[in-house]
């Protein structure tokens, strides 16, 4: 089985966004998958590219929405209501109330009562359902161990997303306290709010790194929602092997990791990796790294991996260059969106009128830390 992987070009600025459009199978017989679908216009642009290339009626086997934030699913409800889709895979906030009560700080709410005030926050989602149901479409829960065709889900477990969900941004007020005594079997301190926007710094001035200087600091913190990102691990004909990783943070990453290493699922010998979140520092660092795809090789080395990111174009935050270096350094040809679709053809022959997407090049200027 064969797997092309083409990321779309989603947003202008500093408005980022993913849509991911993958073909498995063969030339000959083959099915059609999308990992997230961008922004609101970023739908329109998806049912065009997928008419303008595998015909006039073209069907979706699967749809996975990694995580709730709007740049992943906005554009999805274009797709849903345009293109058929036999399979949604997607988190429902509200429908882990129960599961999730006591983790939020009115202890005397109702179970009804919070999925209620959970899901008026989330009309994305809630439409998403809706169209779903309407159109026949089967929707699944994307939790650790489910197999999403020829892709495992590494992360989250069903119980790290009880643990985030009451985090999210959107969500009722978590109670700080009971989250910090549940983090315990998590290895990692809570992911408190106000962690978080401590964390978003400004961009700030530019410093020098060498081949074997890295710069990345491991420590970083993103948000809940991003930490509960479905990760997608996939093998291949040829030992070809592709990590999906959305918007998870280190994290996530550690969860999928150990997962992956559980059911046998080898490590550090991908073909394909997907950057998180648009190339952001606070996402990645050097010891899941390390442990995910090996230690730094020696400059010049030949590449043994593509590792792909979605960019939007003129943002200077994203990608971050400490990052981009830090996947080139561990064997990696990086690759940007920034305006412009990118493919990994994965044993599919090229289509017409597809250019060869521009490696980027080891930057010796990097974002300075605050």
């Amino acid at each position: 089985m064969k797997c092309e992987i083409e990321f779309l070009p989603v947003g202008t600025g500093s408005k980022a966004g993913d849509a991911i459009v993958v073909r498995y199978g063969d030339v000959a017989g083959y099915s059609l998958m999308l990992i997230d679908g961008g922004h609101v216009e970023t739908g329109d642009n998806i049912v065009a590219h997928l008419k303008k290339n595998f015909g006039p009626f073209p069907v979706l086997e699967h749809v996975v929405l990694t995580h709730s934030d709007g740049d992943h699913a906005s554009g999805l409800r274009t797709v849903l209501s345009e293109i058929p889709v036999r399979n949604l895979w997607m988190h429902i906030p509200w429908f882990h109330a129960e599961d999730t009560r006591l983790l939020f700080f009115n202890k005397g709410i109702a179970a009804e009562a919070l999925a209620k005030a959970i899901k008026a926050e989330y009309p994305v989602i809630s439409e998403l359902y809706d169209l779903a149901v309407a159109g026949g479409t089967k929707i699944f829960a994307p939790f650790q161990g489910e197999a999403i065709g020829p892709f495992r889900v590494c992360s989250p477990a069903r119980e790290a997303y009880n643990y985030l969900m009451p985090q999210f941004e959107k969500t009722p007020e978590p109670d700080q306290t009971t989250i910090e005594a549940a983090s315990m079997w998590l290895g990692k301190e809570s992911l408190a709010r106000k962690l978080i926007e401590a964390a978003k710094t400004a961009l700030q001035g530019w410093v020098k790194e060498t081949w074997d200087g890295e710069l990345l600091k491991d420590g970083g913190i993103t948000s809940a929602s991003n930490e509960s990102s479905v990760i997608l691990y996939g093998s291949f004909e040829n030992d070809e092997r592709v990590l999906f990783t959305g918007d998870t943070g280190v994290n996530g990453l550690r969860w999928a990791a150990i997962y992956a290493e559980s059911v046998g699922l080898p490590l550090q010998q991908f073909t394909f990796i997907q950057i998180p979140h648009h190339g952001s520092r606070r996402n990645v660092g050097p010891t899941i790294l390390n442990r995910l795809l090996g230690e730094t090789k020696p400059q010049f080395t030949p590449p043994r991996f593509h590792a792909f990111v979605s960019a939007p174009q003129d943002d200077a935050r994203h990608p971050r260059r400490i990052v981009l270096n830090a996947f080139a350094r561990r064997g990696g040809s990086v690759m940007a969106t920034q305006g412009q679709r990118i493919v990994h053809w994965g044993g599919f022959p090229a289509r017409p009128g597809y250019n060869v997407g521009e490696t980027l090049p080891f930057y010796t200027d990097v974002e300075e830390y605050a």
